[in-house]
């Protein structure tokens, strides 16, 4: 459990917060590139650690990503023109462009100077692997773009999709922390029987329930073993989830012929404290990524909403849930939700009562809280790369082997 001060202090994300304040000098994700699919297209509202913002792509695609309140009076950008390499007010016709300075005053007599002295907040914005990335920190201590593999490997290796979290962050982050609920949320056969023709993840469903942890420090976070036990056929599956500061979590999805084909790469987008938008990559490391890896379909409508949801009670299915399905609940994404969500909007952790199978959870929230005193007390937060011979981070994904032996173990990462 936490402390009621120390769980403020981890959910907490707006402007001038201790947490705001710390992942606003790392990249984090902003919006989907296919929200903005052509230059001139119509602007997107992205509310982004509790400020409200305004994306748009000019007419050479650079993307900006403005403050959603106009400069001279207020109204919202998200309403303007975007023409001519910048977003036009639909109020006074002030105008934009992508880094915040103010292009035209139209309204104002020909000799004024205001524009020269008034400038919008806006964020640099990149795009990798399909995502808006953006950095809301100090400039002067802006890091280099992390070369994480899922960024820089080609675009055809990896698929992305975003869906609205009801809940803080933080829940859905220790959710994608938490390997042993796998073998309970995400079961597919509610008696407990391995198949005959099991692959790892259906062997994680049907295994031991009490996994071992090994766990280690990186440069960049956190590595979490947790190493599960199939009781009848005595195999064993060692699973090594990734936490990457400040926000990623990088879990093992497909082992072929023995190696580590693939993994997913979830993200937190902190709106604010009440809401989250989780992103999920699913990145393929020895070829392009199949579409039909990552469908949108049943889980997530166009507007990136779940269409399963805490309002229509995830459309629990309580005959599939007695008979063939341990949750009733279809669909991987759909099952956490229900898991995160259902605590609360801001989880209270005084209450909780962990055990073994929470370690790697106790594990990042204690990490967390050291990275934040020291960063409050003036240190470098870790995992920034300031030189490019900083910036090589491929040690992330590790390679896999997988032995169906008592004393053998498949690793995954």
């Amino acid at each position: 459990m936490l402390f009621q001060e120390e769980n403020e202090l981890l959910t907490r994300v707006g402007s001038g917060t201790p947490v705001g304040e710390l992942f606003r000098r790392y990249w984090i994700p902003a919006l989907l590139s296919e929200e903005l699919p052509d230059p001139d297209c119509p602007p997107v509202q992205v509310r982004l650690l509790g400020e409200d913002l305004v994306a748009f792509r000019d007419s050479l695609g650079r993307i900006g990503l403005l403050s959603e309140h106009c400069s001279h009076r207020g109204t919202s950008l998200f309403y303007g023109r975007n023409e001519e390499c910048g977003l036009r007010c639909i109020y006074h016709g002030w105008k934009y462009d992508y880094e915040g300075n103010v292009l035209e005053t139209p309204a104002e007599p020909p000799e004024s100077t205001l524009k020269e002295k008034v400038k919008q907040r806006a964020y640099p914005c990149r795009e990798a692997a399909g995502v808006v990335w953006t950095y809301m920190g100090p400039r002067e201590k802006m890091p280099l773009f992390p070369n994480y593999p899922w960024l820089t490997a080609p675009r055809s290796h990896a698929t992305v999709f975003k869906s609205l979290q009801e809940c803080n962050y933080l829940q859905c982050m220790e959710g994608d922390i938490d390997s042993s609920h796998t073998v309970y949320l995400h079961r597919r056969n509610v008696h407990g029987k391995l198949s005959p023709n099991t692959d790892e993840l259906n062997f994680l469903r049907e295994a031991s329930g009490a996994p071992l942890f090994e766990i280690d420090r990186t440069r960049f976070g956190l590595r979490g073993a947790a190493v599960y036990r199939h009781e009848e056929s005595g195999k064993t599956l060692t699973r090594v989830t990734n936490f990457v500061l400040p926000l990623t979590v990088c879990i093992p999805s497909q082992v072929v012929n023995g190696k580590l084909d693939s993994i997913n790469v979830n993200f937190q987008g902190p709106r604010d404290d009440d809401t989250n938008w989780r992103y999920q990559i699913h990145f393929r490391m020895t070829g392009p990524a199949d579409q039909d890896d990552f469908p949108r379909e049943p889980e997530v409508g166009a507007d990136h909403r779940k269409i399963r949801n805490l309002h229509n009670q995830y459309l629990q299915d309580r005959k599939r849930q007695k008979e063939n399905s341990y949750t009733g609940i279809a669909g991987f994404l759909t099952q956490d939700s229900c898991a995160t969500e259902t605590m609360g909007v801001v989880c209270d952790r005084t209450g909780e009562h962990l055990g073994v199978s929470d370690t790697f959870v106790i594990a990042a929230r204690r990490y967390l809280l050291g990275v934040l005193d020291a960063f409050l007390k003036g240190s470098e937060p870790p995992g920034l790369a300031r030189e490019p011979g900083e910036n090589d981070f491929s040690d992330i994904v590790c390679e896999a082997s997988v032995s169906a032996g008592d004393e053998d173990r498949a690793v995954e990462s």
